[in-house]
């Protein structure tokens, strides 16, 4: 997501509806993304940004937050699929008119049992399958690169002792970026990283082969995704994603006849 400067006249979000939520330098990165989020949303919300006016450009909010611009730019996706603003490439982005309220929403609660994981799993299934075929398709140079930094960061973590949930999810993220369909990777930013089920279901610690090889297959999975995304192997890359997601979910249906719940290790 890009936001640049306009030539056109437009109304622009004085930069003092972001000085109430400037933090130090020394904050944590995790809660970043989520304060920047609060703090725009808030000024929309409450009216000191109107519809029609224009954000601060990305090099401002990152220099009044202390962030990076990758920081900025999930916060912004986040505020995406919220319907809160819209992104005009090459121009900026613009505070939305509000929406008549959806009844359509994936809350935490309904991650509450191993049967409701599989059921976004298999929405997951069709999702991503598709996905990954656009992907193949119109995957671009800078894809390709963050799809490639997010497999090295996933075996760097297993490596560490780590759940791996972080690279695991921009992986995910960066095929649906990939689309070149902005829904998709709004519909991944609105599930999170709760779509990964190692949030959820101590899978690797079940695993019969043991958690290391349980999420070296995953990486492996995961490569043969990639290949063929960079092949632009359009019907390769659906399966391997259907291969992946289905492997997922025959592990989740494992999991469920352990009973076991909570966050892996």
């Amino acid at each position: 997501m890009s936001i640049g400067e306009s030539s056109a006249p437009a109304v622009v979000a004085p930069v003092g509806v972001l000085a109430e939520a400037t933090a130090s330098p020394l904050r944590r990165p995790r809660g970043l993304v989520g304060e920047i989020v609060a703090s725009l949303a808030a000024s929309i919300r409450e009216g000191r940004m109107a519809p029609g006016d224009k954000l601060p450009s990305e090099a401002e909010i990152m220099a009044r937050f202390g962030v990076s611009r990758t920081v900025v730019r999930e916060s912004l996706s986040r505020l995406q699929a919220s319907s809160l603003v819209e992104t005009r490439h090459g121009i900026g982005t613009f505070v939305l008119a509000p929406e008549p309220k959806s009844n359509f929403q994936i809350a935490e609660h309904d991650f509450a049992t191993v049967s409701d994981v599989i059921a976004v799993l298999e929405l997951r299934i069709s999702l991503e399958t598709e996905a990954a075929g656009l992907a193949a398709l119109r995957r671009s140079a800078d894809n390709l690169a963050a799809m490639a930094a997010a497999l090295q960061a996933f075996e760097e973590s297993i490596q560490r002792d780590s759940d791996a949930v972080p690279p695991d999810f921009e992986f995910h993220m960066e095929i649906a970026r990939a689309t070149g369909n902005r829904h998709f990777a709004d519909l991944m930013t609105y599930l999170g990283t709760m779509i990964i089920p190692r949030t959820r279901v101590n899978t690797a610690l079940n695993a019969p082969e043991g958690r290391l090889s349980y999420l070296q297959r995953v990486h492996a999975e995961h490569q043969d995704i990639y290949q063929a995304i960079h092949d632009q192997d359009v019907e390769a890359a659906r399966s391997a994603m259907r291969l992946h997601l289905s492997n997922s979910r025959e592990r989740l249906q494992h999991g469920r006849n352990l009973h076991t719940l909570g966050p892996s290790g």
